[in-house]
């Protein structure tokens, strides 16, 4: 018998080692893997843990991250705009177009209908979009958790989502004393608060939490106008609510103007009525009577123009009042009419709407163009009432609603009404050759979203007004048009003041 020598013996030793350790080492190669593998699965996505959510190269929905439990995931009402297909697997969305809502006060109109566009569980919109309900409880938004990641200099500010925030109001019915009554909803008994405490959320950035010491700063030495209607008087009291939570202002108004003055930095607040922002008058023209108004279309109304001169910021609210009865007067000559035409003058050449668009475009173009105006002028877009069921004179309603809904009902008349202002802004911006600045605040979507921040039947200290529908189903005696204080309409003056801001500070308003 042969044997192996001591030195083959040792060979084949080192053989059967080195074949261990190869063995030994794949199969901790492989056990790795496997548990990166699974640790990459169970790991949430990264853009998730960042705090938004990307599409291709654009960002959907910024959102908050939270470190909550399933059960304790947040409440968002979204209002998105068309930038960019969410995949399946994104957080849950409702995506909705510009929205608008009932009749005007005074005008009845019957193209009232819902547009069918929102649609649920995954199912594609008419754009090919995916649409995915919302989320079933409610958030609270950090301030500023996407200053450091968006440009507010030029983020767009009018599309996005409204978020609930515990934080509340800026500040309450108690705090503030120039609130009209009719628009003091706690003050007028209505039981729920939580329309308070809903802010809007850009798509894009954060819209700051207005400080009034900030505001007041920006606005050293300036004056700013309101001029409109009674929505103007709204927002103009929502502002001096939020600013005399710092500083008490001296009340210097007259017949003419209301004026109210913070002495620390020599700011002026000022309100004038002007219904339809063009001249008027109830003197008979040709067809039209005594009586009934006469709306000069291609004529600014004189009551405010003549001030423009000291004006650095000109906040101008229209629209409501060419649902009044009223004639339409252009060189001179009636064209057309609301609620009055006689069956005897032809065919009417203008209609209220159409009226709405060549005064606005008249307006800004005289202002655009006036040496004396140097400032800036906004224009408030047409603001969204919300008269379900009808019109505020035939039974339209918002009673019970208690927070801002997904879709939208919308109205012919007031989606008329914001495109035929956007027209003759744009007319307004083509034709300017001076040194003012025009600018459109463009509030009618987002807040087409909010028929909870009406007054509704809470409009007076009336222990014995009716808050409920009658034994018929009658709505009672209600405001679907003006804004809650404190209420949604805060928000128009957050807006306002970072509209200021990028246009004194950044320049790239």
């Amino acid at each position: 018998m042969t044997m192996d020598s001591p030195r083959n013996q040792n060979g084949a030793v080192g053989v059967r080692r080195t074949v261990t350790s190869i063995l030994i080492s794949v199969g901790a190669l492989v056990l790795s893997l496997v548990v990166v593998s699974l640790f990459a699965f169970s790991s949430p996505s990264t853009s998730s843990q960042f705090g938004y959510l990307i599409s291709a190269d654009k960002l959907i929905v910024p959102r908050v991250v939270s470190d909550k439990s399933d059960n304790d995931t947040q409440k968002e009402i979204p209002n998105l705009s068309n930038e960019g297909t969410p995949s399946e697997n994104v957080i849950q969305e409702v995506v909705i177009p510009n929205q608008t809502d009932k009749n005007e006060p005074g005008l009845n109109e019957s193209s009232n209908e819902i547009k069918d566009t929102v649609t649920k569980n995954g199912e594609s919109g008419s754009d090919g979009t995916l649409n995915e309900s919302p989320l079933d409880s409610k958030e609270a938004s950090p301030e500023g958790e996407l200053s450091e990641k968006y440009d507010l200099g030029t983020c767009d500010l009018y599309h996005g989502k409204w978020v609930y925030n515990e934080m509340g109001p800026l500040y309450t019915n108690n705090s503030c004393p120039v609130i009209t009554q009719m628009q003091n909803c706690q003050g007028n008994g209505r039981p729920d608060k939580g329309y308070e405490n809903w802010r809007w959320q850009p798509s894009k950035c954060q819209l700051p939490r207005l400080d009034p010491r900030k505001f007041l700063e920006l606005m050293r030495g300036k004056t700013l106008a309101f001029v409109g209607d009674s929505v103007a008087r709204n927002q103009m009291e929502s502002l001096l609510c939020i600013l005399w939570q710092v500083e008490a202002p001296k009340n210097r108004g007259n017949k003419r103007m209301q004026k109210w003055f913070f002495r620390s930095t020599s700011t002026s607040i000022v309100r004038i009525w002007s219904s339809w922002l063009v001249h008027h008058t109830p003197d008979p023209i040709g067809p039209a009577p005594q009586g009934i108004d006469k709306v000069f279309l291609d004529v600014p109304d004189e009551t405010f123009m003549e001030f423009i001169p000291a004006f650095s910021v000109l906040v101008l609210s229209s629209g409501h009042w060419f649902a009044k009865k009223s004639a339409y007067v252009i060189n001179g000559t009636v064209v057309g009419g609301q609620l009055w035409w006689p069956k005897d003058a032809g065919e009417m050449r203008v209609n209220n709407v159409e009226a709405f668009g060549i005064s606005v475009e008249t307006v800004l173009t005289s202002l655009a163009n006036d040496p004396k105006f140097t400032g800036l002028a906004i224009v408030r877009s047409y603001s969204p009432d919300h008269y379900e069921g009808g019109a505020w004179n035939t039974g339209g309603s918002c009673t019970g609603k208690v927070e801002p809904v997904t879709e939208v009902v919308r109205s012919g008349f007031t989606d008329t009404m914001y495109s035929k202002q956007i027209g003759g802004f744009k007319k307004a911006v083509e034709k300017a050759n001076g040194k003012a600045r025009l600018k459109f605040m463009d509030i009618t979507e987002p807040f087409g979203l909010r028929p909870d921040g009406h007054p509704g039947p809470y409009r007076s200290l009336d222990p014995n007004k009716k808050t409920k529908r009658g034994p018929n189903g009658e709505p009672p005696p209600q405001d679907c048009l003006h804004w809650c204080m404190p209420g949604p309409i805060d928000t128009w003056n957050e807006m306002l003041f970072e509209e200021i801001r990028r246009e004194f500070e950044t320049g790239k308003g």
